[in-house]
C-alpha cells in the first residue's frame, strides 16, 4: 500500500469516527431533547455501549453503532464486499439482543425494531441482487407471471421464506398460483397442479388413505427430504385428502375441506392439508365431478336439503326447453342467471363441491329457490309464448293450465304429456296422447300398405 493510499485512509477514519461522536443516534433522540447540554444522552451512549460490548469503552473504541457506525452505511454505493454481509449479521444479532433489554413498548424499543427491518432488508438485497428478470416464464407447465405488486407480504412457496417485494424479484403461475423467489425458480420440481385438474379431474373418495411412513421410506411424498414423527430430522405432517406425510416446506399446516369426508359422512369441518392438495382442492371445488346417485345414494335419505335441491334442479331442467324456443326469454337471457353452475342447466346429477358446501350453509337453497320462482313467473303469467305451450289434463279435461314443473303434475315418461297427479295415478288406462299417437301411426302404416296393394 502506498503512502498516499495510508495517509487517504487515516483520514477517512478520523472524519468516520469524527462523524460517529458528534451526530446524534435516532435511539437517543428522545433523550438528548431533554438534556440538550449532553449529560444524558452521554450517559445512554455508554450504558448502550456496554449493551453491545460489556464493558465501557470510550465513544470512538466501542463496538458498531446500529444504523450509524456500520460501514456498509458509511461507504459509497458500490464499494460493498463480502465482509458487509458478515457486518450485517453481527449488527441484526445485536439489534435483536437491545430490542429484548429496552422496555417493552418505548420509543426506543419501536426504533430498534425499524432498524433491525432494514439491516435485514439490506442483507437480503445483498444476497440476492435485482436483476432485469422477464416478465413470463414457463416451467414444469407453471406459467409464471412476474409480480409488480411491491407492499403485498407473501411467502415463497418452495423456500418458505418471506417474499419482500420491495427488494426481490418474485413470481405467480396463473395457473395454480404457486408464489416463489425468482431465485428459487430453478428448484422447482413439482409441476402445475392446474394440468392435474385438466387431465384427472376427479376427487380422492377414500378418507385419509394412509399408508405409512415405511412406504414413503420415511421421506416428504413430494420432495423427499427425510421425514420423521419424532421430528428427527424433519416433522412429519400428514395429509388427511392424500394420507401422505410431508415436512413442513410441503405442509404448511393448511386446512380444506375433504371431498371424501363430505361425501361419506357430510362432515365440513376443515383438515389438514398439505400445499399441492390445497391447491388441487381449490382449483376443483367448482368442478361437476361428484356423481352423488352412484357415490353415496343413500345419502338422499338422510339429507333432507339434497331432495330439495335435486327436486329444483329437476324442475329446472323442464323449464330450458320454454327458454331456448322464446325469444323474449333469450333476450332477458334469464339462463344466465345459473352461469355460476351452469351444470344445473345441462343435468341434475352432478355437483361439485362448493355445491355441497352451498347446501350445508342453505346458500343454495335460497338462491336456487329465487332463481326458480323467476323462471316459472316468466312462463306461466309474463310470457304469452309460454302459457300457449301448456297443457290441459286430459284426463278429467278441468282445471287451470298446466305445466310439468308444478309441483301437483306428474308427467308421461312416454310423450311428455302432462296430468293432475291424482287423475294420473287414479286413472287405470293408458295416456290418452300415447293411445292417439299409436293409432295415428297405425293409420300411417295402414295407408302405406295400401298404397303399395294398388301400386
Amino acid at each position: 500500500m502506498s503512502s498516499l493510499d495510508v495517509a487517504n485512509k487515516m483520514e477517512y477514519d478520523e472524519r468516520l469516527a469524527h462523524f460517529r461522536q458528534t451526530r446524534l443516534n435516532p435511539f437517543d433522540r428522545g433523550e438528548e431533547e431533554d438534556d440538550p447540554e449532553g449529560g444524558k444522552a452521554t450517559h445512554q451512549h455508554e450504558t448502550r455501549s456496554e449493551l453491545f460490548s460489556g464493558t465501557k469503552t470510550h465513544s470512538s473504541d466501542r463496538t458498531m453503532d446500529l444504523g450509524l457506525a456500520e460501514d456498509h452505511f458509511s461507504r459509497p454505493v458500490g464499494s460493498f464486499v463480502a465482509s458487509d454481509i458478515e457486518q450485517l449479521k453481527l449488527a441484526i444479532e445485536e439489534c435483536k439482543k437491545l430490542i429484548l433489554e429496552l422496555p417493552e413498548h418505548s420509543e426506543r424499543q419501536k426504533d430498534a425494531v425499524v432498524k433491525l427491518i432494514h439491516l435485514r432488508l439490506k442483507l437480503q438485497e445483498l444476497k440476492d441482487p435485482e436483476e432485469e428478470e422477464p416478465n413470463l416464464r414457463i416451467i414444469l407447465e407453471h406459467r409464471f407471471s412476474k409480480e409488480k405488486s411491491k407492499s403485498v407480504k407473501q411467502t415463497c412457496d418452495k423456500c418458505s421464506t418471506i417474499i419482500w417485494g420491495l427488494i426481490q424479484t418474485w413470481y405467480t403461475c396463473t395457473g395454480c398460483y404457486y408464489r416463489c423467489h425468482s431465485k428459487c425458480m430453478n428448484q422447482i420440481t413439482k409441476p402445475c397442479v392446474r394440468s392435474k385438474v385438466s387431465h384427472q379431474s376427479e376427487y380422492e373418495l377414500s378418507i385419509c388413505p394412509e399408508i405409512g411412513l415405511d412406504r414413503q421410506d420415511y421421506r416428504c411424498a413430494e420432495c423427499r427430504t427425510p421425514v420423521s414423527l419424532r421430528g428427527v430430522p424433519s416433522e412429519a405432517r400428514q395429509c388427511d385428502y392424500t394420507g401422505q406425510y410431508y415436512c413442513s416446506t410441503c405442509h404448511w399446516n393448511d386446512t380444506a375441506i375433504v371431498p371424501a369426508r363430505v361425501i361419506h359422512n357430510w362432515e365440513f369441518e376443515p383438515r389438514k392439508v398439505c400445499r399441492s392438495s390445497k391447491r388441487y382442492l381449490t382449483l376443483m371445488m367448482p368442478r361437476p365431478v361428484l356423481k352423488l346417485k352412484e357415490i353415496n345414494p343413500l345419502l338422499f335419505n338422510f339429507v333432507e336439503e339434497l331432495v330439495e335441491i335435486r327436486k329444483l334442479r329437476h324442475d329446472i331442467l323442464l323449464m330450458k326447453p320454454y327458454f331456448i324456443t322464446c325469444k323474449e326469454a333469450m333476450e332477458a337471457r334469464l339462463l344466465l342467471q345459473l352461469q355460476d353452475r351452469q351444470h344445473f342447466v345441462e343435468n341434475d346429477d352432478m355437483y361439485s363441491l362448493q355445491d355441497l358446501i352451498d347446501i350445508s350453509t342453505g346458500r343454495l337453497s335460497c338462491s336456487l329457490t329465487e332463481i326458480h320462482t323467476t323462471f316459472a313467473k316468466h312462463i306461466k303469467l309474463d310470457c304469452e309464448r309460454c302459457q300457449a305451450k301448456g297443457f290441459v289434463c286430459e284426463l278429467c279435461k278441468e282445471g287451470d293450465i298446466l305445466f310439468p314443473f308444478d309441483s301437483h303434475t306428474s308427467v308421461c315418461h312416454e310423450c311428455s304429456a302432462v296430468f293432475h297427479r291424482d287423475c294420473y295415478y287414479d286413472n287405470s288406462t293408458t295416456c290418452p296422447r300415447c293411445a292417439r299417437m299409436t293409432d295415428r301411426q297405425q293409420d300411417e302404416k295402414n295407408f302405406s300398405t295400401l298404397v303399395e296393394d294398388d301400386a
